[in-house]
């Protein structure tokens, strides 16, 4: 329990100054509070592992305070302490939501068992809460669905590749299910019952990035206030997911291809090296070979994530799996939702089907569980679809409607034209522009500056994204 923080809220200064010299010599952090004021305080001030509270107070009762600790903070233990020991009491206090009962006078030992007793079962519950959350996460595996001739390719390689060590580079566009083909190697592999760590490398701050890879020392920085440890330390034994990898800043990615290749790393802070046994999977739907020809992804990275790629097909390559992906989200929405099962009409079947779906499975996911929500009697409609799919919106192009002159033609002036007219059509706003041409977003951001368009948009279309 050495890491454990813990509030004592005690108003009797030799009693707490006591009590709290016992506890820092058995490895607590320990804050001091002498009121329910100076309690709230500390509360306020940094999260606390366990308070350990006397029911008289000199501005209130310890009741009061838990009260206030299951409300706003209910991860926290409580174990109410007092002099004023009755059965009736007792009960009082579980019945709110104490975790346990010390009545005055106690020995040490039975102080020390209680804290231990109290932590121990307060980190068991977080753990069949994190286990049950991973069983959710996995029940979403379904969700990677298909019977396609690219689908079947890809279950193929998945199965052939989860038994080895191999890093692996899943590429493919936004919303194509990435992760939960990470998750698939993972579930598929002797490390299944270790854990899978996914980080979201555009997501973390590029402040503070190596921290969360690596962790961090207590004391290293303003702030760590404790030892931390990163996703590296936190995988060991299973499969860390390096989502978006291609938003890695070029500062940290050194650091990185040295923890791939060795296995060993260094907290931020820290001098002594740690060893893990971690499997790497990574994703992103850039293409890192364009990355590392303009000097934005390091080579020999490239090289080691990329031992073998697996390609997720967009949606619009797939389109037969469509219904059974329509059907399966349908299901899904009703239960989540707790609404009658939807039927989905051929037409709008068909309407979905026809739609190229820039965002892939998660738009149709998306979209699918719109239709569910709206539905009148039973029955999915036409005008519920999203403004781009209902009738009147955007149609993408049939095949076989452009015809290629017989002379040919410049693809890339042909690009570059799109583009122009798109972001006039879109009156400069990107993520409008990027749909009307069907495209990804961070897709139609890649071809904005590969044709020199990245600033072209003027400064109203920074505020765009959000929208997308």
């Amino acid at each position: 329990m050495s890491e454990a923080r813990l509030l004592l809220v005690e108003d009797e200064a030799d009693q707490r100054r006591l009590l709290a010299g016992l506890l820092v010599s058995e490895g607590y952090a320990v804050a001091e509070a002498g009121s329910l004021a100076a309690a709230r305080r500390e509360l306020a001030r940094a999260p606390v592992d366990l308070v350990l509270c006397d029911f008289r107070l000199p501005d209130g009762e310890g009741g009061e305070l838990l009260a206030e600790v299951r409300a706003r903070h209910p991860e926290c233990a409580f174990v109410m302490v007092t002099a004023y020991g009755t059965i009736a009491r007792a009960v009082e206090a579980i019945r709110a939501g104490a975790d346990d009962y010390l009545p005055k006078p106690f020995e040490r030992a039975a102080l020390l068992l209680s804290l231990e007793r109290t932590l121990r079962s307060r980190r068991l519950e977080r753990e069949n809460l994190r286990l049950a959350a991973e069983v959710g996460e996995r029940d979403r595996l379904v969700d990677l669905i298909g019977a396609s001739a690219a689908m079947r390719r890809l279950y193929d390689r998945v199965e052939r590749l989860a038994g080895t060590r191999a890093t692996i580079l899943l590429t493919g566009e936004s919303g194509t299910g990435k992760e939960l083909a990470a998750r698939a190697l993972h579930q598929l592999s002797p490390r299944r019952e270790r854990p899978f760590v996914a980080v979201n490398c555009a997501a973390v701050p590029e402040t503070l990035i190596e921290s969360e890879f690596f962790g961090v020392e207590r004391g290293a920085f303003t702030g760590a206030d404790r030892t931390r440890a990163g996703k590296f330390e936190s995988a060991d034994g299973g499969t860390l997911l390096l989502d978006e990898v291609g938003e890695l800043p070029l500062a940290l990615q050194p650091k990185l291809l040295r923890a791939l290749q060795e296995g060993r790393f260094a907290r931020v802070g820290g001098g002594a090296e740690i060893e893990v046994d971690v499997r790497v999977v990574a994703a992103t739907n850039r293409d890192l070979g364009a990355e590392v020809a303009a000097g934005r992804f390091r080579e020999d990275l490239f090289y080691r994530l990329n031992v073998v790629p697996l390609e997720l097909p967009p949606l619009r390559e797939r389109r037969e799996d469509v219904p059974r992906l329509v059907e399966h989200f349908a299901a899904r929405a009703a239960r989540r939702h707790g609404v009658a099962p939807v039927r989905i009409p051929p037409a709008v079947l068909r309407r979905l089907i026809e739609h190229g779906w820039p965002g892939n499975v998660r738009e149709l996911a998306n979209a699918v569980e719109r239709l569910v929500l709206l539905a009148a009697g039973g029955e999915a409609r036409l005008e519920d679809l999203p403004d781009e799919l209902a009738p009147g919106g955007a149609r993408p192009l049939a095949e076989g409607h452009f015809r290629l002159p017989p002379q040919g033609l410049s693809w890339e002036a042909l690009e570059r034209d799109l583009l122009r007219q798109a972001l006039e059509l879109a009156a400069g706003n990107r993520a409008r522009a990027a749909r009307l041409l069907d495209l990804p977003y961070k897709a139609f951001l890649y071809r904005l500056e590969k044709h020199g368009f990245a600033g072209a948009a003027g400064a109203a279309a920074a505020a765009d994204e959000p929208g997308r």
